[in-house]
């Protein structure tokens, strides 16, 4: 029989894609989504923050304690705690991003490892099916060529790079084939797609639109800057997802020239403001507590974030990155204040959610993902959650919800 590998993913939706990718080039040996009978269990980690790091390591902890399964470490972490994790003997081995096809190999490995790979390669393999999605991750890049000064990224995942246009166009085709109508594109820095070959992000949606069975198409994060005139042209096209999560991650001019990021307050604030009046759900990231963030930079910063229309927000704390620029700023602020003022925007954001969906006015188009505890549950074009009542079985149907009740928590409905 052959061994059983359980992979554990951590952190962004490029490693999602990537654990896809060793699951594909998987040949000798079977996966398994029960972590409690895997003989080989592969963590794709993540190293945003060092509190990133600190969950890996408790994940590796515990599993040592409960399972005598061989691990391997992969992902980001691979290149900043890959080798001490080795050397402790918490990892049988460890291997870079650029040898995930090459799993089969990496996991019959008789003695333990350490080959983190190459920082320039870029994916040239073609995921056809998603193990336990009904939608499907896209990466269209890798790396990241900004270098704000928080963020350990570009130096684990290498600059900022574009797949092959044919090989993602190949691997939405077979995809749609297949039966999943939603693509949500990903990668490090996606809005950078096309700036190494003379193509644009816009530009390729345009032809991914095209393809049959494609019905929506939906990005990770992008930069403020990258949304320009070539793609605000496709802002009315029915198949983009009417939500955008656009990285701000502060509202403080002079925050963001501490953090060394390429945004202006004021036209991030002219563009969420357009966005808006076409009908956008519009989400970002946000980091309180960033060294340098004063009481009156804070009470500046909040009050422009109350311009923004947010309806959804990835905000963190500042977590010291080991190898930034950021940890050498000064004045440090306490994790009990940063937390506060995540809380605060936190709230905002939470309101502006629960206002938005009262508002509008429409049928929501949704996709149904999972059934649990006799209800079904699925995202709507706004990336809003909604729970079903029906006695059909829904899961990985696509319907249209004209009378739903709004929540607090989600929208509501009664399908018969």
């Amino acid at each position: 029989m052959k061994q059983k590998v359980y992979f554990k993913t951590f952190g962004c939706r490029t490693n999602v894609y990537d654990s896809q990718v060793m699951m594909s080039a998987l040949k000798e040996y079977d996966i398994t989504q029960d972590e409690s009978e895997a003989d080989i269990v592969v963590i794709n980690s993540c190293t945003v923050t060092n509190g990133a790091d600190t969950h890996v390591r408790s994940y590796i902890s515990q599993l040592q304690k409960k399972s005598d399964a061989k691990v391997f470490l992969t992902g980001c972490g691979a290149h900043t705690k890959g080798k001490s994790l080795l050397e402790q003997q918490k990892v049988f081995g460890v291997f870079g991003q650029s040898q995930k096809e090459k799993i089969d190999t990496m996991l019959q490995k008789e003695q333990p490892f350490y080959d983190p790979g190459d920082l320039n390669y870029i994916d040239k393999s073609v995921v056809d099916s998603f193990v336990g999605k009904s939608r499907a991750f896209i990466k269209v890049q890798e790396g990241c060529s900004f270098r704000c000064s928080y963020c350990i990224i570009p130096f684990v995942r290498g600059d900022a790079r574009s797949m092959d246009e044919k090989l993602i166009i190949e691997q939405v085709t077979k995809l749609g084939a297949n039966g999943f109508g939603e693509f949500i594109l990903t990668g490090t820095n996606v809005g950078s797609y096309g700036k190494d070959t003379n193509s644009s992000l816009a530009k390729l949606m345009k032809k991914l639109s095209q393809i049959r069975g494609v019905r929506r198409i939906r990005l990770g994060s992008v930069e403020p800057i990258q949304i320009d005139d070539e793609f605000k042209e496709i802002l009315d096209e029915p198949w983009l997802e009417k939500h955008l999560h656009i990285a701000l991650q502060h509202t403080s001019p002079e925050m963001l020239k501490l953090m060394n990021r390429r945004n202006l307050y004021n036209q991030d604030r002219e563009l969420f403001a357009l966005l808006a009046q076409k009908g956008f759900a519009l989400g970002t990231d946000f980091i309180t507590g960033h060294p340098g963030e004063t009481p009156e930079i804070w009470k500046e910063a909040l009050e422009n974030f109350k311009e923004f229309p947010l309806t959804h927000i990835h905000a963190f704390t500042y977590s010291k990155r080991d190898g930034t620029k950021s940890t050498l700023l000064k004045p440090e602020v306490s994790g009990k204040i940063a937390k506060e003022r995540l809380h605060q925007i936190e709230e905002i954001v939470k309101q502006n959610n629960y206002n938005f969906r009262k508002n509008f006015k429409g049928n929501l188009t949704v996709l149904v993902e999972s059934y649990k505890d006799g209800l079904y549950h699925g995202l709507d074009q706004h990336f809003n959650k909604i729970v079903i009542d029906s006695e059909e079985d829904l899961v990985g149907n696509w319907i249209e919800i004209e009378n739903f009740e709004v929540k607090e928590d989600a929208n509501y409905a009664k399908v018969i």
